[in-house]
C-alpha cells in the first residue's frame, strides 16, 4: 500500500453499509430511516424517532406506546450510582461525568455477552432512557442540590427538563428541546458514530461502546463545537461588533474559521440548523429574541457572501448553543445534550452492527524506519 492511497481522516472512504441514514450535502437532504428529518422534528416526537432509528421502520400505536412505558420505567438510576455521581468534582466537565456514569451504569445491569438480540434491545432502552437521568444528575450536584427522580408522568424531553430545574417546561420549551434531541439523533459516519461501530465490533458491552462514543464527541471538532460558537458570540458582543470583529480576524488569517460554518458533507445550509431556527423564532415569540441569536444572525449574513462560494454555511452548532442558552441550560451542559439524542443513532449502528459483524482492523502506510540498531544505554550520547 503507498501513500497515493493515504486519505487523511479516511475521507470518502466507505466503512461500512449501513441502511439507518441518508445525506445529500449539496441538496441540504437528512433522513432517518428515509424519511426527512424536518418532518421528524416538527411532527414526530424523540420517542417515536429513536424507535424508528433502532428497529427500522415507523412503531405501530401499541409498540411505540409499549416502548415509551418501557423508557419511562428504566429511566431511574440505582442509589449506589447517584452516590458515585456525588463524588464527581464539580468543576469537572459534564461529558466526562457522563462517560464515566454510563460506563459504571453498566457495572449495574452487566451484558457481556451480544448475542442474545432480547438483552441487547434492554440494554439499548435502558441506555436511551437512563442518559437524561445521569446527565441531570450531574448537573444538579455539582450545584449542591439534590438528585431529583425521574417524573413518569412526563415524556422524554419534559422529563429532562424537569430533572435538571425542577419544574416543567412551557409547550414551546417542551417541543424546541424534543426537536433538539432529534435534530441530534443520528448524523450517518460521523467520528463519534464511527468509535461505537468500531467498539462495538469487538463484541464489547453495550455501555463501553456508548462510553467510548461518549468520549469522541466531547472534542471541540465535533459534538462540543456548540460551546465553542456561543464563546465566539460572547466575545464579539453586539450585534454592531460583527463587521469590525470579523473584518479583523479576516484581516489577521485570511483563512480564519469561523466556529459553527462549514461541515465535511454539507455544502449548502445544514438542514438542521434550518429547522432548529424556524423552531426557535417560535419559542423567541413567547419571549424576545436573545442577544446572541441576533449576533448570530447578522454573523450569518455577513459570512455568506465571504465562505458561500466556498460551500461553507451554518451547521447545526451555530444556533443549538443560542437555543441552549436561551432555555437557561449552562454552556458545558450542551454536548451533552447532543449525547442524549445521539445515543438514539449510536445504539442504532450498534445493533446494525452486530448483524454481520466483522472487528474493524484498518491498514496503515509505514514511514518509520526499519532494521534500525539498538545502541546500549551506555554507549548513547
Amino acid at each position: 500500500m503507498s501513500e497515493q492511497d493515504f486519505k487523511p481522516g479516511l475521507e470518502d472512504v466507505p466503512a461500512t453499509k449501513s441502511a439507518i441514514s441518508f445525506i445529500d450535502g449539496k441538496r441540504a437532504k437528512l433522513e432517518y430511516r428515509g424519511i426527512p428529518v424536518e418532518v421528524l422534528a416538527t411532527e414526530s416526537c424523540f420517542e417515536e424517532t429513536a424507535y424508528l432509528l433502532m428497529k427500522g421502520e415507523l412503531p405501530t400505536q401499541k409498540q411505540l406506546a409499549d416502548f415509551d412505558q418501557d423508557l419511562r420505567q428504566k429511566r431511574a438510576i440505582h442509589y449506589r450510582l447517584k452516590d458515585i455521581i456525588k463524588c464527581f468534582p464539580a468543576n469537572g466537565h459534564p461529558m466526562e461525568a457522563l462517560q464515566a456514569s454510563i460506563s459504571a451504569l453498566g457495572m449495574f445491569y452487566p451484558h457481556r455477552h451480544v448475542t442474545d438480540a432480547a438483552k441487547n434491545w434492554d440494554a439499548a432502552c435502558r441506555i436511551t432512557a437512563a442518559m437524561p437521568t445521569l446527565v441531570a444528575a450531574f448537573a444538579r450536584t455539582r450545584r449542591g442540590e439534590e438528585i431529583l427522580d425521574p417524573r413518569p408522568d412526563l415524556d422524554h424531553a419534559a422529563n429532562f427538563y424537569y430533572m435538571v430545574f425542577g419544574k416543567e417546561p412551557t409547550p414551546a420549551t417542551r417541543k424546541v428541546l424534543d426537536a433538539c434531541l432529534i435534530l441530534h439523533a443520528e448524523h450517518e459516519m460521523n467520528a463519534s458514530t464511527f468509535t461505537a461501530r468500531v467498539t462495538g465490533s469487538t463484541l464489547a458491552a453495550p455501555y463501553q461502546t456508548i462510553a467510548s462514543a461518549i468520549g469522541s464527541l466531547s472534542g471541540p471538532l465535533h459534538g462540543g463545537a456548540n460551546e465553542e460558537v456561543l464563546l465566539m458570540l460572547e466575545q464579539i458582543g453586539s450585534v454592531e461588533n460583527v463587521k469590525p470583529w470579523l473584518d479583523g480576524k479576516l484581516a489577521k488569517d485570511p483563512k480564519f474559521k469561523v466556529m459553527g460554518l462549514g461541515h465535511r458533507v454539507y455544502k449548502v445550509k445544514d438542514p438542521r440548523a434550518t429547522v432548529l431556527q424556524e423552531l426557535a423564532e417560535h419559542m423567541f415569540a413567547e419571549t424576545s429574541r436573545p442577544k446572541n441569536y441576533e449576533i448570530a444572525l447578522e454573523l450569518e449574513r455577513l459570512t455568506a457572501g465571504i465562505y458561500g462560494a466556498k460551500g461553507v454555511y451554518p451547521n447545526v452548532d451555530f444556533y443549538s448553543g443560542v437555543v441552549y442558552q436561551s432555555l437557561g441550560i449552562p454552556t458545558d451542559v450542551f454536548t451533552p445534550i447532543f449525547a442524549i439524542g445521539r445515543a438514539a443513532g449510536w445504539l442504532a449502528h450498534w445493533l446494525e452492527q452486530l448483524n454481520g459483524n466483522r472487528i474493524y482492523r484498518p491498514a496503515q502506510i509505514f514511514v518509520g524506519k526499519v532494521d534500525a540498531q539498538y545502541v546500549p544505554l551506555e554507549k548513547r550520547p
